[in-house]
C-alpha cells in the first residue's frame, strides 16, 4: 500500500466511522435527553430516527454529488456540515429543535459516505480494493458497539451534549489529512435523480411518523393512517421510478445479482434486529434497572473487544471457504445469544443474566459482517462496487429506522420488563431469520488463486 492509498483510507474510514458513530453514540444518551429537553420514548425515537432518515434516504443521491463535483470537494462539505449541524444539536434548547438539527445532521452525513467510498475506489483496484473496502466497513460496523460505550461515559461524567460536540475533533482531523491529498475530480455526465430522493425522503418520513405516534393516536385516526398509507405508497412510487428513470439513485439491476439480492434481504433482517436491541438494552437497563449511563454503556463492551479479535479472523476464513456458512451460521449463534438474554428481570444482574447472551451474541456478530460484505460486494463488477457498498449501508440504516420505529407499536409508550423480552424475542427472531435466508440464498464461489 503506498503512502496516498494509506492517506485515502485513513480519511475514508475516519469520515465515516464519525457519521455511524453517530448514529449509535446517541442512544445511550437519550433518557438523559428525554429527562433534560421531555418528551418520553417519543423524543427518544425521533432523535434516532431523524439522522436515519435523512441518512439513509440521502446516501444515494449524494453518490450522485461526488461524481459531479468531485469525491475530495464533497467530502470536505459534508465534514463541515457535519461539524456545523452537531455544533445545533450540542447547543440544542428543546427537544423539536434537537429533531431538526439531527435530520440536518443526516444530510451532511450522507454526503461522507458515499464520497469516501469513491475515493477509495479511484485510489485502488484488484485485491487490494477488496481488503480496502473490507476495512471500511468493518469500521463502520464496529462503530455502532462503541457508540454506547463513549456516550455513557460523556452523560456519566458531563453531560449529553458533548456526544455531539466530540465530532469536531475528528472532523477537523480528517479536514487537515484531506490538505495534501492529491485526488483526480472527475466531473461525469450524470443526472442527480431529485425526484427519487423526493419520493424516498417522504415515503420513509410519512412511515416512520405513523409508527412512531400511533400509540398516542391510536390506528384508526386520520393523522396516523394518512402519512402511514401515503409513506407506503410513496416508497412502492419511488421504486416504480427508479425502474424507469434514465439514471437512477437506486440501481435496481444490482439486485438481479444473486448474492447481492439475496445478500440485502439478510442485511434488512439482521441490522434490524441488531439496531433495535442495541437502541432497547442501553435504555432498558438505565430507565427500569437503575444503571449510570457509563454501565449501560459499558454492558456492551464485549462485543467490540470479541469482534476486534474475530473479525479479521472470520473474513479471512470466509474468503478461503466462501461465506454462505458464516452467513448462515453466525446469525443464528447471534439470535441464540438475545434469546438467552430473556432471562434479565427487572433488577438485572449483568454477569449472570445479560453478559452471557452478550457473549454469545458478539460471537455470532462476529462471525457474521465481513462474510456479509463479501457476499453483497463479491459478485460486483469493480467499476460499481462504491454505488454497490453504498446501496448496502443505505438498507442497513433503513432497517434499523423501521425497526427503532416500531418499538412504540410493541411496548406503548414506556419500556418495561414484558416489553424488553417482546422485542427481544422478536430481534432473535429477525437475525436467526438473516442466517436462514442466507442458508438458502446465498451461493459460494470457487476460490480464487492469488499468488
Amino acid at each position: 500500500m503506498t503512502r496516498q492509498q494509506r492517506l485515502v483510507l485513513v480519511i475514508s474510514v475516519l469520515a465515516s466511522f464519525v457519521a455511524f458513530l453517530d448514529s449509535s453514540v446517541v442512544n445511550v444518551a437519550l433518557p438523559a435527553i428525554s429527562r433534560h429537553l421531555g418528551g418520553g420514548l417519543v423524543t427518544q425515537q425521533w432523535v434516532v430516527d431523524a439522522y436515519l432518515i435523512t441518512l439513509g434516504s440521502l446516501i444515494l443521491l449524494a453518490g450522485s454529488l461526488s461524481d459531479i463535483f468531485g469525491r475530495k470537494r464533497v467530502l470536505a462539505i459534508g465534514l463541515a456540515g457535519f461539524g456545523l449541524t452537531s455544533v445545533l444539536c450540542t447547543v440544542a434548547p428543546s427537544s423539536n429543535f434537537l429533531i431538526i438539527a439531527r435530520g440536518l445532521q443526516g444530510v451532511a452525513g450522507a454526503l461522507l459516505v458515499p464520497s469516501s467510498l469513491a475515493l477509495i475506489i479511484s485510489s485502488f483496484s484488484g485485491a487490494a480494493q477488496g481488503k480496502a473496502i473490507g476495512s471500511w466497513t468493518a469500521w463502520t460496523g464496529i462503530s455502532f458497539i462503541i457508540g454506547p460505550l463513549l456516550g455513557g461515559f460523556l452523560v456519566d461524567v458531563a453531560t449529553w451534549r458533548l456526544i455531539f460536540a466530540i465530532n469536531l475533533l475528528p472532523i477537523a482531523i480528517c479536514l487537515w489529512l484531506m490538505k495534501p491529498l492529491e485526488q483526480p475530480e472527475h466531473t461525469k455526465s450524470v443526472r442527480l435523480d431529485v425526484l427519487g430522493a423526493i419520493l424516498c425522503s417522504l415515503g420513509l418520513s410519512g412511515s416512520v411518523f405513523g409508527l412512531i405516534e400511533q400509540p398516542h393516536y391510536g390506528w384508526r385516526s386520520p393523522t396516523i393512517l394518512t402519512p402511514l398509507i401515503g409513506g407506503v405508497l410513496l416508497m412502492a412510487v419511488f421504486i416504480w421510478h427508479e425502474a424507469r428513470t434514465r439514471m437512477p439513485m437506486l440501481p435496481l439491476s444490482l439486485f438481479n445479482i444473486r448474492n447481492f439480492r439475496l445478500g440485502n434481504i439478510a442485511t434488512i433482517a439482521i441490522y434490524g434486529g441488531l439496531s433495535v436491541a442495541t437502541f432497547l438494552i442501553v435504555i432498558f437497563l438505565q430507565q427500569v434497572s437503575g444503571y449510570s449511563a457509563f454501565e449501560a454503556g459499558l454492558s456492551l463492551l464485549p462485543v467490540t473487544i470479541i469482534m476486534f479479535l474475530l473479525s479479521p479472523r472470520f473474513g479471512a476464513l470466509a474468503g478461503k471457504h466462501g461465506p454462505r456458512a458464516f452467513m448462515a451460521l453466525g446469525p443464528v449463534i447471534a439470535g441464540i445469544g438475545f434469546l438467552l438474554m430473556l432471562r434479565v428481570a427487572i433488577h438485572v444482574d449483568y454477569w449472570t443474566q445479560l453478559l452471557p447472551g452478550v457473549l454469545v451474541f458478539a460471537f455470532g456478530l462476529s462471525a457474521t459482517v465481513a462474510p456479509l460484505t463479501a457476499a453483497v460486494l463479491g459478485d460486483i463488477d469493480s467499476r460499481q462496487a462504491g454505488i454497490a457498498s453504498a446501496v448496502n449501508n443505505a438498507i442497513a440504516r433503513i432497517a434499523g429506522l423501521i425497526t427503532v420505529a416500531m418499538v412504540g407499536v410493541i411496548v406503548g409508550m414506556r419500556i418495561n420488563l414484558s416489553g424488553f423480552h417482546h422485542i427481544i424475542i422478536i430481534t432473535a427472531v429477525l437475525v436467526i431469520a438473516g442466517g436462514v435466508i442466507s442458508a438458502l440464498g446465498i451461493h459460494n464461489h470457487a476460490p480464487t488463486d492469488t499468488k
